[in-house]
């Protein structure tokens, strides 16, 4: 009985290394194209602005640790539209405004919670974009 059993037991575990070899590591399905978490980086930074960066940040979200990298990115591509620009005391407000974010969800556990933290963060920077264009008579990107 027990050799019935056996070859059972071995296709199934190689049905289950097969199927999990098959899929590509960290990739999700992102704007219908398959995507590593590295590609989709590189889609937000090859956007045209802030906030087709946010648009694409929040259309392929993983509401999990992954977040973080992704909200990085759209951080990057919205400080450039207004950072350079930043007096000494706007800087120390948007890095208040940045702070928050980052103890508003220190104290949970789960991986969730790094993604809100990241999308708290990118928020941020996007409104700051948002203002910044407004004041140089420019229309969001």
């Amino acid at each position: 009985m027990l050799s019935k059993c056996r070859p059972a037991a071995s296709l199934a575990v190689l049905a289950i290394v097969l199927s999990v070899a098959a899929t590509p590591v960290r990739a999700m399905v992102c704007m219908d194209t398959s995507m590593t978490l590295d590609e989709v980086v590189g889609a937000i930074g090859a956007q045209k602005g802030c906030e087709s960066a946010m648009k694409v940040f929040r259309d392929c979200e993983l509401t999990a640790s992954g977040d973080v990298q992704l909200g990085a990115a759209v951080e990057k591509k919205c400080e450039a539209d207004f950072k350079p620009g930043l007096s000494a005391a706007q800087t120390q407000a948007y890095k208040r405004e940045m702070h928050a974010c980052d103890i508003k969800y220190r104290n949970k556990s789960g991986t969730m919670y790094l993604s809100f933290t990241a999308f708290c963060r990118a928020e941020v920077a996007q409104r700051y974009s948002e203002r910044a264009l407004k004041a140089a008579g420019q229309k969001a990107r």
